[in-house]
């Protein structure tokens, strides 16, 4: 009798602890900061695959995942495309994450797959870009872009202080963030009747389009003395039109990122400033907000972060070293 109940009791402690050995496999890390809650999963869909300020992007949200001890899973397609980036929502939706870090390609056309996350209960968080009705998400995120195009003017200012035409290299239209970009500076361009404001051309992300764009501007306009990229690709393009033309002495470009290239860029000559984001801190911001939201506690509907210009000058400062744009987590 004694050996029976021996061994029901220990029977009861191997099941005991299994049971325990389980449970602490299946909510294994979720304690790092979150006192034990449920470990979260979440889902990063990227604006484009491939570029660094969506990696270092990644690599705040990454970070600040573990220390909530939450997983995330990153996906993006090859272009910044709403056809292409609305397959990969669907599918992010269907493995049923509690929560979307989204940069949405298209502030109209990504409105309802967006919105078909929040229909199946997932919270969204909108991060550098954003759409005409944000209030499907429960934060959006995002630099000042308007005041980072106002700033990309008065770097042109300082390095073309005589004055003279500039011209402004987009992304295509329908990008919240490229937009506010655009318009900040050709608002300041404008307000200043010492610069002559050419516009704006898209280059639809593609660098070879902007270095097309470049060549046939200063075929037109040899005279032009700056010009403004307000994105990684279109600074990278841009520097090659620049390059082909034979106008690196001539032509400031101040640009919008500071991706490797456009580092490589600066330290070569052909960009003379750049305007960085701070993606690290973006991502950072939409975790937390995502896991404030999933615990039912308040979020902030909008966050703006700022942005720090690089030049020559302080590149390796540890502000610059910083600020410049990781090429991998």
């Amino acid at each position: 009798m004694k050996r029976r109940t021996a061994m029901v009791v220990g029977s009861a402690l191997v099941a005991l602890t299994m049971t325990a050995a389980c449970s602490s496999s299946k909510n294994g890390g979720s304690s790092s900061s979150g006192g034990g809650s449920k470990a979260y999963k979440l889902a990063f869909i990227q604006g484009v695959a491939g570029d660094a300020f969506y990696i270092t992007m990644q690599c705040g949200i990454q970070a600040e995942a573990k220390t909530e001890g939450a997983t995330v899973t990153t996906q993006g397609a090859q272009k910044f495309d709403p056809t292409l980036q609305t397959p990969i929502l669907q599918s992010v939706i269907a493995s049923k994450p509690d929560a979307i870090l989204i940069a949405p390609t298209d502030v109209s056309a990504m409105q309802q797959p967006i919105a078909q996350a929040k229909a199946q209960g997932i919270k969204v968080v909108l991060v550098d870009t954003t759409l005409k009705d944000p209030s499907v998400a429960v934060s959006a995120i995002a630099s000042d872009n308007s005041g980072g195009g106002k700033a990309a003017f008065d770097a042109i200012k300082k390095l073309a202080p005589a004055g003279g035409k500039v011209l402004g290299v987009g992304v295509q239209p329908g990008i919240s963030t490229t937009d506010a970009r655009d318009k900040g500076f050709a608002d300041a361009a404008k307000a200043d009747s010492k610069y002559q404001y050419l516009g704006v051309q898209y280059s639809q992300n593609d660098p070879a389009k902007a270095a097309s764009i470049v060549s046939a501007a200063l075929q037109k306009d040899p005279d032009i003395v700056g010009i403004f990229a307000s994105n990684l690709f279109s600074a990278t393009g841009a520097a090659t039109g620049i390059r082909q033309a034979g106008k690196q002495n001539s032509v400031k470009i101040v640009g919008f990122d500071a991706g490797p290239d456009q580092v490589k860029a600066l330290q070569d000559g052909t960009v003379q400033a750049l305007i960085a984001q701070q993606p690290g801190t973006i991502g950072i911001d939409g975790v937390q907000q995502a896991i404030k939201a999933l615990k039912g506690e308040p979020t902030t509907p909008t966050i703006k972060t700022g942005f720090s210009i690089i030049t020559k000058d302080n590149l390796n400062s540890a502000e610059g070293k910083a600020a410049a744009y990781k090429a991998s987590c």
